[in-house]
């Protein structure tokens, strides 16, 4: 047997154990062996249910009693009274129903979980369940618990595994020697070894740092080696005019922050590089990313080069091609705008000039990386809300050029230096995280839903002043499996009772496109007092007049997100509020409580990144293909001890490919995360 061999080699695995394990992707004896546990527990510490105190803790223990009822539409509760010789106490499990099948046999369990003071007494909160007589006796009772894919249970797992623990003890290794001996780390047979087979607690964080290191190494590595080969293309040269600038900057009717400022002086040195520009401009919401590559794209059209700005949805790319319009004109500097909603001769027309360079910037959503779409000298690429393209789509937009285009991707999530190092390891980053000047700072609050119609009172006053609110839902229709407030009937409900004596518009993702334009169009007119949406207005709409961001539901929506949609107000001398109601009177999140404390992106994006992981920041597909298991992007130390390893592996003069497993998966993030 041998790590490629198929699991139905494995004693014990027939052709139904051998269909359950595929039926959760493990194929081979690698599949599983690289299956590592999501958890650990501990039952090596037991306490009687006498001694119990508030906090971790781990009983042994009978059910004497089990029940299980529906609370509300998606929510199931089990209770059960749970004894020992010493004491009772209750146990409470949320939307596991299957634990009254587990524990009516009236055998004892090793139960773990937290003991803590809910609904008006103490309580084991969603503890694990461990049959006493099934605990395996090798793992010294620090068990592993493995995510249960497609119903597949641990102790099956644990099992199957037992039987290749020889195997394990001789998998070959995947890092340097070296890098082992200088970081101290374990091998990787015995960081194995010690995920599926803890001796203790302090095996399991030896074990996981080992394997962190790993995956991040790996990451870091690609990023050096795709700035190494962005270091030996051939871009334009877009030579600084100073005179074009200054006179640029001079008309506009607003002073640049000193962040803008640096972040154009930035890109004009990358233009006058042989090298192409690869920079990520992140800056947060409403601080002026659109100028900053206005200016750019000035000083390319003056040496004859044309620039294209691809954004993700139809909304964004008329905005920014407004905007760019106002910003360019003056100096003849032609804008053109590519999206769906340009049709027949008026589409030929756009082509034609695109082609022939009489359009100096082309603004489009996906429309520009059609085949038909040609341009006469593309020097400067920008990409706005990058994580939103795949790397196909941006480099379809890119190979429009003779030469490699300098590249300007722009983001208003503004991204942690952890993951920025990582996953964007072979960009240059320049950041706006200044607001315009005249800005007042959002007031955001978190509201019960009890207390809802003492918030309409306010924000009836603020329309009443003059000013418009958007509410955010998160639903488009009424779902009958959940009690989250959808967009149809909340607008019904607002229309009808209490702001039946305002204009009330509707927005989401169902409408047509020409349908949303028009609605968005009338709120950005001021022709609507509040317009009730879905998420759809996340990015990029700008209605300086619009003071006030209410949130349905707000505690189901990720942090970043939140910030963002907060980010539609405060775009004017106005002082602007954002209300966070949530979905019940239950305590409120550390998540909403992060965002009522703070407006500043970059700090919500480190917390985001702790709570939630990468993928609300790095974009969902692109997350999933990271397939980091053990490592966490916010664990800046280990980033830059495998920061400083990777580069010195790149100024070495070892072979990659002398190590085949480490090739494969370096060459894997390679493809993944370059940007061209």
């Amino acid at each position: 047997m041998n790590l490629l061999s198929s699991l139905e080699k494995v004693k014990g695995v027939g052709p139904k154990v051998a269909e359950q394990f595929a039926d959760a992707g493990l194929m081979t004896v690698d599949d599983l062996i690289n299956f590592l546990p999501r958890a650990h527990e501990d039952f090596s510490h037991v306490t009687r249910i006498i001694d119990i105190a508030p906090g971790k803790a781990t009983i042994k223990a009978r059910c004497e009693k089990i029940a299980t009822r529906p609370v509300r539409r998606g929510l199931r509760i089990t209770t059960a009274t749970l004894a020992d010789d010493s004491g009772k106490l209750q146990a409470v499990w949320f939307n596991q129903p299957y634990r009254e099948t587990q524990l009516k046999s009236g055998d004892e369990f090793y139960f773990s979980g937290e003991f803590e003071f809910n609904y008006n007494r103490y309580q084991l909160t969603n503890p694990s369940a461990e049959l006493v007589s099934a605990m395996p006796v090798q793992t010294d009772r620090v068990l592993p618990i493995y995510r249960a894919l497609k119903g597949l249970k641990t102790p099956l797992v644990r099992k199957i595994l037992a039987e290749l623990r020889p195997l394990i003890t001789m998998l070959p290794e995947t890092l340097p020697n070296d890098i082992i001996k200088s970081e101290k780390l374990l091998s990787r047979s015995e960081a194995i070894l010690a995920m599926h087979f803890p001796k203790a607690l302090e095996d399991v964080e030896k074990a996981r740092e080992r394997l962190a290191f790993e995956e991040l190494f790996e990451l870091l590595l690609a990023s050096q080696l795709n700035r190494q080969d962005n270091s030996k293309l051939e871009g334009w040269h877009i030579p600084f005019n100073q005179l074009v600038v200054k006179q640029f900057v001079d008309q506009l009717p607003f002073k640049l922050t000193n962040a803008q400022r640096i972040a154009v002086w930035e890109i004009i040195q990358d233009f006058g590089r042989k090298v192409p520009m690869n920079r990520l401009l992140q800056g947060d919401v409403g601080s002026g990313k659109t100028v900053v590559a206005g200016i750019a794209a000035r000083q390319a059209a003056h040496s004859g080069f044309q620039t294209a700005l691809m954004a993700p949805t139809e909304i964004l790319a008329t905005q920014h091609a407004e905007t760019l319009q106002k910003l360019l004109s003056p100096f003849d500097v032609s804008v053109g705008l590519l999206t769906g909603s340009v049709k027949g001769m008026a589409r030929k027309e756009l082509y034609q000039a695109i082609k022939t360079g009489n359009v100096d910037v082309v603004v489009g959503t996906h429309a520009l990386i059609q085949e038909t779409v040609q341009f006469a000298r593309l020097g400067f690429v920008v990409i706005d809300e990058q994580h939103r393209f795949g790397v196909a789509q941006r480099q379809e937009l890119l190979k429009k050029s003779a030469h490699m285009p300098h590249l300007l991707a722009m983001t208003a999530t503004p991204i942690p230096r952890s993951l920025a190092l990582t996953v964007y390891g072979e960009l240059d980053i320049s950041i706006l995280n200044e607001l315009p000047a005249g800005r007042k700072p959002i007031k955001t609050k978190i509201w019960s839903p009890n207390s809802r119609a003492q918030l309409y009172e306010l924000v009836d006053a603020e329309i009443g002043a003059g000013r418009q609110a958007y509410v955010i839902c998160t639903l488009i229709d009424n779902n009958p499996d959940n009690e989250l407030k959808s967009v149809q009937t909340e607008y019904k409900k607002l229309q009808n009772s209490v702001f039946k004596h305002r204009r009330i518009g509707l927005l989401h993702g169902k409408l047509k496109s020409d349908e949303k334009d028009a609605v968005m169009r009338q709120f950005a007119d001021g022709q609507l007092d509040i317009l009730v949406s879905t998420t759809v207005v996340e990015v990029g709409v700008d209605v300086p007049n619009a003071t006030v961001m209410l949130i349905e539901d707000a505690d189901r929506f990720g942090l970043s997100q939140l910030h963002q949609l907060r980010g539609r107000v405060g775009r004017s001398i106005h002082q602007s509020y954002c209300y966070l109601i949530t979905s019940t009177s239950a305590k409120p999140s550390v998540r909403l409580k992060e965002v009522e404390k703070s407006n500043d992106g970059f700090y919500l994006a480190e917390v985001d990144l702790r709570l939630r992981g990468p993928g609300e920041i790095y974009g969902r597909s692109q997350h999933g293909a990271l397939n980091l298991q053990i490592a966490t992007l916010a664990d800046t130390r280990l980033i830059a001890r495998a920061q400083h390893q990777a580069r010195a592996f790149v100024e070495s003069d070892k072979n990659l490919l002398e190590y085949k497993q480490l090739a494969m998966r370096v060459q894997h993030y390679q493809r993944l995360t370059t940007l061209n």
